[in-house]
């Protein structure tokens, strides 16, 4: 298994936050190519801002480890993540996370800033950008588009 099987599973939980009409973000916590947690976007479902993909994967991999912090690990999501879920992923001590589409309004991973490659924090995640990219970004964008069709007079 490689990092486009991987990221192929989180665009299935993409897929389903899509159909609860959620933003379609999914996520997914590997460690030694088992997945251990999973999640994809809620926020509005759950009123909740915190309803992240990455938090709900992270959620699901700390109970299901019994651990808060996930050293060894790696998180794909399909989308860059914002500065929230790099947070919370940077204090759960993943090691590496793959994402898809990158994010030009919240994205952190050199979109508007790039909050892993500070080097005061005290852990740094290897982070890589790009994986079915085009997918993850069509799939965003036939959302978007499909919403404000359907807001048009």
């Amino acid at each position: 298994m490689n990092d486009e099987y991987f990221m192929r599973e989180a665009i299935s939980l993409a897929r389903a936050a899509e159909c609860l009409g959620e933003v379609p973000v999914g996520a997914l916590v590997v460690r030694d190519g088992v997945i251990v947690g999973r999640g994809f976007n809620s926020p509005i479902g759950e009123s909740d801002p915190t309803a992240h993909a990455e938090i709900a994967a992270l959620r699901d991999a700390g109970r299901n480890l019994d651990n808060y912090r996930l050293p060894g690990c790696e998180l794909f999501v399909t989308l860059e993540p914002c500065a929230m879920c790099a947070g919370a992923i940077l204090h759960a001590r993943l090691a590496r996370v793959i994402y898809g589409a990158r994010d030009p309004k919240t994205g952190v991973h050199g979109s508007v800033v790039d909050l892993f490659a500070v080097e005061r924090l005290n852990h740094h995640t290897e982070v890589l950008g790009g994986v079915l990219a085009e997918e993850c970004s069509q799939m965003l964008s036939a959302f978007f588009a499909e919403r404000r069709a359907r807001r048009a007079p």
